[in-house]
């Protein structure tokens, strides 16, 4: 397995809220453990929201005496869910906050997926495949007709989700899951990136052959920057069927 894994803050932020986990050795008994989170709040609680969560995930993961990937990761997900509820009840600068959050895992040469907001998770072999789901009220247009998807690109409601960790005491998870072809490469990532780069963009600079996964990954960074970097960046590339790790 091979992996690579950025964060950068982007053209117009002063804070980088997105934050990401890697682990090509087991986690509790997962073998191993990949997860994005994009947080939202006022000054550090954006930030705290997405740190926090994934380390709770990760902790939670560690202890958990299931084996069913999806209810380990179920168990974590409502877990972390409960830790940035009970922060903000605490203490009212952290009022409001919450995170995205798409967790990955690989058993077997199966991928299980679970997805909160709209950080993705995409598999690319031959084509761009999106496996997640986006939970925001531009992606709910979509599915209702009521705007197509390159309209849905430039909407100003684009940035509005409709799940968060934080944002309810039950939190709503999706859960997806596929057998890996070989050759396949695992693109996870916050919408710092997918807002700013086109799918086909994406598919095209991962496929490029004859550079390594690390210089694809800055090469992503350094086109949604050029593209206008509105947002926090976040990016995890895995290719499962590789030998070596790229860290960042």
């Amino acid at each position: 397995m091979r992996i690579y894994s950025a964060t950068d803050v982007g053209q117009k932020r002063e804070m980088n809220q997105d934050y990401v986990f890697t682990s090509d050795v087991p986690v509790g008994h997962l073998p191993n453990l990949f997860v994005v989170a994009d947080g939202m709040g006022g000054h550090n609680a954006g930030d705290y929201a997405s740190s926090h969560g994934v380390l709770t995930l990760v902790d939670e993961i560690t202890v958990d005496a299931e084996y069913n990937p999806v209810k380990v990761i179920r168990h974590a997900i409502e877990r972390a869910n409960a830790e940035i509820l009970g922060k903000a009840d605490e203490d009212e600068s952290y009022r409001g906050m919450g995170t995205t959050m798409v967790v990955a895992t690989i058993i077997g040469g199966f991928l299980y997926v679970a997805n909160i907001g709209d950080s993705r998770l995409y598999v690319i072999n031959k084509e761009i495949q999106q496996v997640t789901r986006d939970h925001s009220l531009v992606q709910e247009m979509v599915r209702l007709g009521e705007i197509n998807a390159e309209e849905a690109r430039t909407h100003p409601k684009k940035n509005i989700i409709t799940r968060a960790l934080g944002a309810e005491k039950t939190v709503d998870v999706d859960f997806f899951d596929l057998k890996l072809e070989e050759g396949s490469v695992i693109l996870m990532c916050s919408d710092g990136l997918s807002n700013m780069v086109e799918d086909k963009k994406l598919e095209e600079i991962v496929l490029t052959e004859g550079i390594s996964l690390e210089e694809k990954g800055r090469t992503l960074v350094r086109e949604a920057n050029s593209n206008g970097g509105k947002d926090n960046i976040a990016i995890i590339l895995i290719e499962p069927f590789a030998s070596e790790v790229e860290a960042c």
